[in-house]
């Protein structure tokens, strides 16, 4: 098994899914996995179907930002098919299964910030996008989106060298991006199947945030939120006490630690 080898072959092989990973989509260079991928789900592609990209040219984060994935990243998306009930946990999920993948990989520990954004060393390392097709009661489809820096030299990236970093760069060596893949998808699995089967993962992904007990300042469409985040609720929101006392219950936004 060829460390930078991406094909399909590579990372289904033996992987110990029964559904995540089974059937990949491999593209060399790609404007973005996460276009593909609702391509493919809205042609009624299977459950578990990965798209992994070498090179992402246009790929997309929260807030419409662009994400950057050059070669030496991980960039793929996955199609699932959860409850209704479910769609709000799906960022948990895609966090806690990066956090535990890049544990078991390299032995860093990974931390979350809220709502979407994985941290080691306080610095960003990896972002997660979740997009859906809801009709009433019926999950259409919903795709995880995954841009994990893995073997990125920062000096080529100046302009995002303060605030992010690699698990190279942090390890001081290259880091296997198959390995990477192929144990993602794997806790990916289980995560999801944990939920379906009525487990929680609200617990484990509230106590890795980094984000509680924390001054911050959350921008939520126009509004513009500073306080202490107190707490998540189990829908993923955010309960920040603000400077006045008030308790302010934020669904979405962009937050920024303060200290």
């Amino acid at each position: 098994m060829v460390e930078n080898d991406l094909s399909p072959a590579s990372i289904t092989s033996n992987l110990g899914t029964h559904f995540v990973g089974q059937r990949v989509i491999y593209y060399p260079s790609l404007t973005s996995t996460m276009e593909v991928a609702k391509q493919e789900a809205q042609l009624g592609a299977g459950e578990g179907t990965v798209v992994v990209a070498d090179e992402q040219t246009a790929g997309r984060g929260r807030m419409k930002r662009v994400w950057l994935s050059p070669k030496g990243s991980i960039a793929l998306s996955i199609i699932l098919h959860p409850s209704v009930a479910n769609l709000p946990s799906l960022v948990m999920l895609a966090s806690l299964a990066v956090v535990h993948s890049i544990e078991a990989v390299t032995g860093l520990r990974a931390q979350v910030k809220w709502p979407n954004d994985v941290l080691v060393n306080g610095k960003k390392i990896c972002g997660i996008l979740i997009e859906s097709s809801v009709r009433g009661k019926i999950v259409d489809y919903a795709i995880i989106g995954i841009g994990l820096n893995v073997n990125l030299r920062f000096a080529d990236f100046s302009e995002i060298q303060s605030m992010a970093t690699s698990l190279s760069a942090e390890l001081g060596r290259d880091v296997s991006r198959l390995r990477l893949i192929r144990r993602l998808l794997v806790e990916v699995e289980g995560l999801y199947l944990a939920l379906q089967a009525g487990g929680s993962i609200y617990e484990e992904w509230r106590d890795s945030l980094i984000t509680l007990g924390r001054k911050i300042r959350v921008k939520s469409g126009e509004t513009v939120y500073e306080g202490v985040a107190e707490s998540v609720a189990r829908d993923g929101s955010l309960l920040l006490r603000n400077f006045s006392g008030s308790l302010s219950k934020i669904v979405a936004g962009d937050a920024t630690l303060r200290d």
